[in-house]
């Protein structure tokens, strides 16, 4: 078998998922939700969060944010696209987590 092959293998087999992150509770007067953070084996991370005032929060949906090695927020890299992504579903969590991990 292909060595390259072998490594796409065993890097998939290592991708964490939306399961991976550890969510902590908000709830106060003002904000209800929760957020998490996760980062990755090549330096950079997430911030998804779903409360009061996240785009798609009132809906049960996430935000995603990049997080670069720092742990700050990066807009500039091709998942961000330049802001944070909104409306998303575990899945699109999922997805993204992917492609921050790809980078």
């Amino acid at each position: 078998m292909n060595f390259y092959l072998i490594q796409s293998f065993v890097k998939k087999i290592k991708m964490k998922t939306f399961k991976d992150i550890e969510f902590q509770t908000i709830s106060d007067e003002f904000m209800n939700g929760k957020t998490g953070r996760i980062y990755f084996e090549n330096g950079w991370g997430a911030s998804v969060v779903s409360h009061t005032f996240s785009y798609g929060g009132k809906s049960g949906l996430y935000e995603l944010a990049v997080l670069n090695s720092d742990g700050d927020l990066d807009y500039n890299n091709p998942v961000a696209q330049g802001d944070v992504r909104g409306h998303l579903t575990e899945e699109d969590v999922n997805d993204l987590l992917t492609q921050i991990q790809n980078l």
